[in-house]
């Protein structure tokens, strides 16, 4: 086996997709909060990153 089967990628940039839990665990922690607040946020504003780093207040 080689090193390159264990890369994890990055959350795409794109959108925020809380059926992947990768994409879950990779967003709360580049934003720096929760998972319930990382849904929460999700669920008021959709799916678009620089919706939600606004609505939590992010820049």
């Amino acid at each position: 086996m080689t090193d390159a089967q264990y890369i994890v990628q990055a959350p795409a940039d794109d959108r925020i997709d809380l059926g992947e839990e990768q994409s879950v665990v990779g967003w709360s922690v580049r934003l720096a909060v929760g998972e319930a607040e990382l849904r929460e946020a999700v669920d008021a504003v959709g799916t678009c990153p620089a919706h939600v780093r606004e609505y939590l207040g992010i820049r």
